[in-house]
């Protein structure tokens, strides 16, 4: 079994500006986060990526000084809270965790030769081990009261015993014992919620506990095994005393973040020079590189085949090039675009196999891959009442649209409920970096005429509660749409926030039709709009796919797309460009010639971040020898 591979950087920061002058950014802290500290004779294969050269420390402390920035301490931050101090301008609060001796013997001394506070993140049971897994040395009780009685080091919790992986699903994979549901091979079940639930409370309670019982003094601060933690988890800190808590993400902290802080890990032994870039970027800008997967390519009968089909994804995927998977969690087996199962274990639609998390888990440790879970916003085949689904005006009444997506309405509060708990069981049993929404999320100018949408509509919209008035107003018809368009995109934000309740890190895309970004009167045709989503997500996915469109002259589609795009302030950096890999209009793949050809003129024109769809890891398609050329981003100096 293979044990949990934790991810070291979380490399998407939510903030791009550099701290260029106190006064033109909103106050604010960066949290740096250290592990073990070697002499340069230990630096030997095979590296620890997340070691650091206790000569290139010293270089760290001695650039954060030079630079003006100010590293303060956990009782700074609490003291700012309170409204009792300022934080001074460029703030800094350093983090070790594990408590390895290195700590005591290395970074101790620097800390003192320039009088920097530092927090420190014990682990209770390793405490009573003196090493990690009989390697790594760690620092005894007695070490850790010295450090304590400096008065620069913070004593946090690092958890009692969950700095460790635990078997997540069928197949055995191991993953953090914070967030994760065990999973037991002998009943066939996951962790039952009281029973998850009642165990992350007891670790988190222990830890405060052991630590009391060692060094007198309960930790304030916990500090997130492996970066991961989840609401439950907070909430059980927080009756354990411990109102801080910090995660591993980049980016910039406000005192509303002290909740739960954002921390750089510093890793790959950065030198002066290295480490002054990271901190002041916080490793911002980061150009996607997508490949968007069909599960059902990967999915067989046959257990042994789906495992030889997914080695062979996981080779390719490494090799291409790509950064970022967006990965089917559905199973439409028909083509039609509607969830007939789910790859994951869910209380609504039948399960075709229990094979998201385990896919992901693989693409992410083996090909180093983002993975965001592709899911319909409202296309689901379920068996529930036929007034939950979306309704078209058609001869004269109401009636069961005849789109080809069979969508639950988004008035419909029973249908909201049961899709928002499909996205809360995706996060409850697998872990993944963002979410795609389906192209499903369109309502055309005969639609949605449901009773409870006509409610709505005129309740809350303000607009006549008849079809007929609004239709034959072409501005009570572009008003409808609007607003149709932000409801779907508040709709999306409740389930990225009952995916967020488990997993808080993910980021959000949507599949994005490109007639209303060329056309914008086309609105009312789809209810969707560039700038409504530039507001609800952190990605744009078009379909820039000219053939798909029947487009008189390829290049030139593509120009106006980015170009388009370009009108609006940020807009390349939301929008991805997703190209075609097959023309679905004669059922053969795109030459490679013509894929390259347009990959290249996105590029020439500004867009930053590029993607295709389908990969067919089967077909070869797009040819691997010649995406690997094209598709890597270009790392600068």
């Amino acid at each position: 079994m293979r044990l949990f591979l934790h991810t070291l950087i979380v490399i998407a920061c939510l903030f791009t500006a550099r701290w260029a002058s106190a006064e033109s950014v909103v106050p604010g802290f960066l949290v740096l986060n250290y592990h073990d500290i070697l002499e340069e004779e230990e630096r030997v294969p095979p590296f620890d990526r997340i070691a650091v050269n206790k000569g290139h420390l010293d270089d760290h402390f001695a650039w954060l000084k030079k630079n003006d920035y100010h590293v303060i301490s956990i009782q700074d931050v609490l003291d700012a809270m309170k409204g009792q101090k300022a934080l001074p301008s460029k703030a800094v609060v350093l983090t070790f965790d594990d408590g390895y001796l290195s700590f005591y013997t290395r970074a101790l001394p620097l800390l003192k030769k320039y009088q920097y506070p530092a927090t420190l993140a014990v682990v209770g049971s390793w405490l009573e081990q003196g090493s990690v897994a009989g390697v790594k040395p760690l620092m005894n009780v007695a070490q850790i009261r010295e450090a304590m009685a400096t008065g620069l080091v913070e004593i946090a919790s690092h958890s009692y015993d969950l700095h460790h992986g635990i078997v997540a699903n069928p197949q055995g994979n191991e993953q953090s014992a914070v967030t994760a549901r065990l999973y037991s091979n002998e009943y066939d079940e996951y962790e039952k919620d009281e029973d998850y639930r009642k165990r992350i409370f007891s670790e988190v309670e222990k830890s405060s506990e052991k630590l009391l019982q060692l060094i007198g003094i309960r930790p304030r601060v916990m500090v997130w095994p492996y970066g991961e933690y989840n609401a439950i988890a907070l909430d059980a800190a927080k009756l354990a005393g411990m109102k801080l808590s910090m995660g591993l993400n980049d980016g910039l902290n406000t005192l509303a973040d002290a909740g739960v802080m954002k921390r750089m890990m510093i890793t790959d032994d950065l030198n002066a020079k290295q480490f002054g870039e990271v901190v002041k970027s916080q490793r911002s800008g980061q150009e996607l590189r997508v490949a968007h997967v069909d599960m059902d390519y990967i999915y067989d009968d046959d257990e042994e085949q789906t495992k030889r089909n997914l080695n062979m994804l996981l080779e390719r995927i490494k090799a291409s090039g790509a950064n970022t998977v967006f990965l089917q969690a559905f199973s439409d087996p028909d083509g039609d675009g509607n969830a007939d199962k789910l790859y994951f274990p869910n209380r609504h639609l039948p399960l075709r196999r229990d094979l998201f998390n385990h896919v992901t888990l693989q693409l992410r440790t083996k090909a180093g891959v983002k993975v965001y879970a592709w899911l319909p916003m409202m296309a689901y085949k379920a068996d529930v009442p036929l007034k939950w689904y979306v309704k078209e005006w058609r001869d004269g009444e109401p009636q069961m649209s005849r789109h080809v997506y069979t969508r639950l309405s988004p008035f419909n509060p029973e249908a909201r409920q049961f899709v928002g708990e499909i996205f809360e069981d995706l996060a409850k049993h697998c872990d993944f970096n963002g979410v795609l929404f389906h192209d499903d999320g369109i309502l055309s100018d005969f639609e949605d005429v449901s009773l409870l949408a006509m409610e709505y509509t005129s309740k809350v919209w303000g607009l006549p509660s008849d079809f007929k008035t609004i239709h034959s107003s072409p501005e009570l018809r572009l008003r409808w749409a609007q607003h149709k368009a932000e409801l779907m995109g508040q709709f999306t934000d409740y389930l990225t926030d009952r995916v967020r309740y488990y997993r808080p890190y993910i980021k959000t895309a949507r599949n994005f039709y490109s007639l209303p970004l060329l056309s914008p009167y086309s609105e009312e045709w789809y209810a969707q709009s560039f700038p409504a989503f530039m507001k609800h997500y952190d990605y744009v996915a078009v379909e820039a796919m000219p053939f798909m469109e029947e487009a008189a002259d390829p290049k030139k589609w593509l120009t106006d797309l980015v170009q388009k795009t370009a009108a609006y302030p940020g807009g390349l950096d939301k929008m991805l460009f997703e190209l075609q890999a097959v023309d679905w209009k004669n059922q053969k793949d795109i030459p490679m010639p013509i894929f390259t050809e347009q990959f290249q003129l996105l590029k020439k024109l500004g867009a930053k971040h590029i993607g295709y769809y389908p990969d067919n890891v089967f077909h070869d398609q797009p040819k691997l020898d010649e995406l690997k050329k094209i598709f890597p981003v270009v790392k600068k100096d």
